[in-house]
């Protein structure tokens, strides 16, 4: 998959089979759109061609918008690349590109700029300024431009709709199941390992400290989490505590994994935990020996869990 940074400087010769969406999470419903693109390119070949926004709309156009969203950029263009992409364009997103018309962006954009042969969109999908567009338009501009258009019907899971906003719900509950569930993955946080207090270490439970640049990144909620990173492409497993470790009085939040028999100094290396099963929510304990007991009991039970699911 080739990744372009502007529409503007996108080039192909075929012509191409286009979908656009935000693809935060790039869930189930999103996965499903693209592996027709995808299919449906090959068969005619055809180019497949995804394209996306940053920084998302809802921060460009929300005063003291404080939007998070389920993936970072990079997060999202790994995703996408495991979909069997030809081309992933991420447009800068600004007040002055969201002025663009529906008509404007069909004709300068797809249609002069990417070489459209079909456009394949999620169900009620709207686009141009002030998301006048929508699927009678494109109906119109289809024809107008000689160009291909299916909607897909809307994707069900469990006779629930899937979409981002649901996911974030749930794990801001602290409901990872059904998170992991829609996504269709395990939901992840990426970041680089820093210095902290080293308490873990000096109660036995040493922990890499993990700090994400990106701040519009999706936190979940505050609690114990059973997690896997990858080192040399081999599986690791371990537990994750998000919060303000409220036993030694923390004004801030940290998030912290401690991996099981692994003992890598990790510092200054960019890692990525998957959240694979929340364990409990965040406790108070009345002292160090007391926490020190419940960690005890936090690695036992993930590692029932591991053993009884992977």
């Amino acid at each position: 998959m080739k990744i372009i940074l502007n529409t503007s400087t996108f080039f192909c010769e075929a012509k191409t089979f286009v979908t656009i969406g935000t693809f935060d999470g790039v869930h189930f419903g999103h996965q499903k759109i693209i592996e027709r693109v995808v299919s449906e390119a090959k068969i005619a070949q055809k180019k497949s061609v995804a394209l996306t926004f940053f920084p998302h709309p809802r921060m460009v156009l929300q005063k003291d918008s404080s939007v998070k969203l389920i993936n970072t950029i990079d997060e999202r263009s790994a995703l996408l690349e495991k979909t069997g992409l030809d081309y992933l364009i991420i447009h800068p997103f600004s007040k002055e590109f969201s002025r663009m018309t529906a008509l404007e962006f069909v004709k300068d954009i797809l249609v002069n700029q990417l070489n459209i042969s079909k456009l394949i969109i999620g169900y009620d999908h709207h686009f141009g300024k002030n998301r006048e567009g929508n699927i009678n338009q494109l109906t119109e501009y289809s024809d107008l431009y000689d160009f291909k258009l299916t909607e897909i019907p809307a994707q069900d899971i469990d006779e629930v709709f899937v979409s981002s906003t649901k996911i974030r719900n749930a794990l801001n509950t602290g409901d990872l199941k059904t998170a992991n569930h829609y996504l269709g993955y395990f939901f992840m946080l990426s970041g680089t390992v820093v210095n902290g207090e080293k308490l873990g270490g000096k109660i036995g439970y040493p922990t890499a400290n993990i700090h994400i640049e990106e701040t519009y990144k999706l936190i979940p909620k505050n609690g114990v989490y059973v997690v896997r990173s990858y080192f040399e492409n081999n599986a690791v497993f371990g537990m994750m505590n998000i919060g303000n470790r409220p036993t030694i009085d923390g004004n801030y939040q940290t998030i912290e994994v401690h991996f099981f028999d692994f003992n890598q100094n990790l510092y200054g290396k960019k890692i990525t935990a998957e959240l694979l099963f929340f364990l409990r929510d965040e406790q108070k304990f009345d002292s160090i020996e007391l926490l020190v007991n419940q960690l005890k009991k936090d690695e036992q039970n993930a590692k029932i869990y591991l053993q009884n699911n992977l």
